[in-house]
């Protein structure tokens, strides 16, 4: 029996590495000759890093860079194990959870840090990147990213602009005649799961700058930023990237990637799925077990254990998704992919105490899969 255990990590409790290997403890109980094989998964947000070196047998690195306010800080970014490909989750050095709730102002963060991670890849040989863009604290369009790789931002005086979306306004020129000249060889791609465009109604400032501490009349100044931005990326860079799907994620960093690093914008789960190399590893399997930390109408909408069951399906390999919780409004996930569901709380329990269990919950639970899947062995 040949069985792939590929999971998205537990939030707040077990990677995605680690809930393979209690899925492998459990199922082992049941099934100790099987032929496991662990493929840790993400979807391009939190624990993307950590999921695809874990998956490809890479590295983590650190490297000093300046956080949303400008304050210095260790972000770590991983290689894989291809020595080629760098992954950068930007919340590493521009996230929301960097800035105090009493200074969060998308006027003023910057997204500087992100592209130092850039450089630090580069540096370190790395000509292909995987950028998740989830949970930024900046609506500056990437403009602090462009300037850490080199790109002037000038003001009608020639000056660099200062940072954070309420400079964009001033922004006049672009000069890119020190721009970091690595970046015209080596591929980007930016994990993306949303379709926002960069201004307006849908976008970057209205959607998401509140949640960054955007007064409404801030969400306005930096709708009109970033559109005066846009305007100024197309008559200096020749690059029209406004209303592509998903410029304005990550408060417009999306359009950032794409007008300076020319990036092509994917769902995160797929770049995964890719650099997992996950349809090669589960050929010939017998099933996959997948999961994550909760299963409800969200996860399918791009998430990972739907991600595993689109190519699991494609080879007519059953899948069963074991998870933290199982909610009610779930069971569309049955026609997306998913045969069965497992949860892996046994007896109402507080969350401290399922978190603290998390990998022994695991793997009883995928115990109680196996022992499902030898009862239907023993009728077969």
């Amino acid at each position: 029996m040949k069985v792939v255990l590929a999971p998205d990590s537990f939030k707040g409790s077990l990677t995605a590495l680690q809930a393979a290997e209690a899925m492998e403890i459990g199922w082992r109980r049941v099934f100790p000759d099987a032929s496991l094989k662990k493929v840790p998964m993400a979807d391009g947000g939190e624990g993307t890093v950590q999921s695809l070196v874990d998956a490809t047998g890479g590295e983590i690195l650190t490297a000093q860079v300046l956080d949303p306010l400008g304050n210095t800080i260790n972000a770590q970014y991983g290689v894989l194990g291809d020595g080629v490909t760098a992954v950068i989750e930007m919340a590493a050095a521009s996230g929301l959870p960097l800035v105090p709730l009493n200074k969060r102002n998308p006027l003023l963060t910057t997204t500087y840090g992100t592209g130092q991670l850039v450089q630090a890849a580069l540096d370190r040989g790395c000509r292909k990147l995987i950028i998740g863009i989830g949970g930024s604290a900046t609506s500056d369009g990437g403009a602090g990213m462009a300037q850490a790789l080199g790109a002037k931002l000038l003001t009608a005086a020639r000056v660099q602009i200062e940072w954070g979306g309420g400079s964009l306004d001033k922004l006049h020129s672009i000069d890119l005649s020190e721009f970091d000249s690595r970046i015209a060889e080596t591929e980007t791609v930016v994990a993306c799961d949303v379709n926002n465009p960069l201004t307006g109604e849908h976008g970057a400032a209205q959607v998401y700058g509140p949640q960054k501490g955007a007064t409404p009349e801030m969400v306005e100044v930096l709708d009109e930023n970033l559109a005066h931005y846009d305007e100024i990326l197309r008559r200096t860079l020749g690059k029209t990237v406004g209303n592509i799907p998903g410029a304005g994620a990550a408060g417009g960093l999306g359009a950032g990637f794409i007008a300076f690093l020319n990036a092509e914008l994917r769902p995160g789960v797929g770049i995964v799925i890719e650099a997992t190399q996950l349809e090669r590893q589960i050929k010939g399997a017998d099933l996959v077990l997948t999961g994550e930390g909760e299963i409800n109408f969200q996860t399918v909408f791009g998430k990972a254990p739907i991600g595993v069951a689109k190519v699991a399906k494609a080879l007519d390999i059953p899948v069963i998704a074991i998870a933290g919780s199982i909610a009610d409004d779930c069971d569309e996930v049955y026609d997306a992919g998913i045969d069965a569901m497992l949860d892996i709380v046994p007896e109402p329990m507080a969350l401290e105490a399922a978190v603290e269990n998390a990998s022994a919950l695991v793997a009883s639970a995928a115990e109680r899969a196996a022992r499902l899947v030898a009862v239907g062995i023993s009728l077969r």
